[in-house]
């Protein structure tokens, strides 16, 4: 996310940005969140901690680069937001020890904006495109052209007499990162000579992360706090970083040497994050299935009129997650809370709530 995406959300410009900033458990980067993630980001690729297959691959790709002394081909990050790939594209740079160059797909608002950037670009400079797949088109059909031949056209003039002159680029690497790789056209993606998926993080990753990132803070976790916190961190460093921050004041105004699991679990229930990384949103919506509904099926906008949010926050901020760790399923017939959602409540589930499942398929 570029500053002025980062400014439109801190300031309230649309809803839902507003409101996805307010959830400690969103992945997405937060307004204040710049000056702290660079201080805790790995500057080279043997301190990224996580993605082994995929940091096997890219140490290949870039020391092939540099073997033949050429710039590596270009490489395109996919995958959910808070995983690492602004922090990736970083280390790639440095790993080659060159510039980088950052926008976002929202900046960019007309193939222009994107020609003067291409233009400027020195010999090995990497370009880094955040959001890529929300590039206009007209700026894809230039990058199409900038990627392959390194070449941009230049339009002079308007109207018949309008011609088209050809701009020789220096040989330069494109990193794009999405979160909704679908939505990149085929001819875009197949310019990109490497792709990398990034996965959500297992617990025993998050912990050894969080210890890293305590390291940096110097804060002082006692055995089992980095567990309790990776617990809540929805398999992503982003969210992590961002507990223990929260963990960091919860010390401070404490005046503890040492945090324990406890002090985890204390300050996090104060922002209504439960051991499964639930927060009053995620609780809201179970509790409106299983209350109201009796399990499900249920319908989006009913249930978004239940919890009093949008029915795009629900389907988007919520759901992933919920999905994910089986607390839900989205049927053809609509949401129902599966029995870890009752359990999660603290709910006995009728036998005829739920049933087979199969059923409502």
């Amino acid at each position: 996310m570029n500053n002025a995406d980062e400014a439109a959300a801190f300031n309230g410009m649309n809803s839902d940005a507003n409101e996805e900033s307010l959830r400690m458990v969103q992945a997405t980067a937060m307004g204040n969140e710049p000056i702290s993630d660079e201080e805790l980001r790995p500057h080279v690729l043997s301190g990224f901690i996580g993605q082994p297959t995929l940091k096997a691959q890219l140490q290949l790709f870039l020391d092939a680069a540099r073997k033949r002394e050429v710039p590596p081909d270009h490489i395109l990050l996919a995958g959910p937001p808070g995983l690492g790939k602004t922090t990736l594209a970083m280390i790639v740079a440095n790993e080659l020890g060159v510039p980088i160059r950052v926008t976002s797909g929202p900046a960019i608002q007309h193939a222009g904006d994107l020609a003067s950037i291409l233009s400027s670009l020195d010999a090995g400079e990497v370009l880094f495109i955040d959001e890529i797949h929300r590039l206009p088109r007209a700026a894809e059909e230039l990058l199409y052209i900038a990627m392959e031949d390194f070449r941009v056209d230049v339009m002079v003039g308007k109207g018949p007499g309008a011609s088209s002159i050809p701009l020789t680029l220096p040989r330069f690497t494109v990193i794009g990162a999405t979160t909704r790789e679908g939505m990149l056209p085929s001819p875009l993606r197949a310019r990109f000579g490497f792709t990398a998926h990034l996965d959500f993080y297992p617990a025993e990753e998050l912990e050894k992360l969080i210890a890293r990132s305590a390291a940096v803070l110097g804060l002082e976790l006692a055995e089992g706090a980095s567990h309790q916190l990776s617990l809540r961190s929805r398999g992503t460093p982003r969210i992590a970083n961002r507990l223990l921050r929260r963990v960091r004041d919860w010390a401070v105004v404490h005046d503890l040497d040492v945090v324990t699991d406890e002090d985890v679990r204390e300050a996090l229930e104060l922002y209504q994050i439960d051991a499964e990384g639930l927060d009053r949103l995620d609780i809201a919506v179970l509790n409106a299935i299983v209350k109201q509904f009796n399990g499900g099926p249920v319908g989006l906008n009913n249930l978004a009129a239940m919890v009093g949010e949008e029915a795009e926050t629900v389907e988007t901020v919520c759901e992933p997650y919920l999905v994910r760790e089986g607390f839900m399923i989205r049927t053809p017939k609509g949401r129902v809370a599966t029995r870890k959602a009752w359990q999660h409540l603290g709910i006995t589930m009728p036998d005829e709530s739920v049933g087979d499942v199969s059923k409502l398929f």
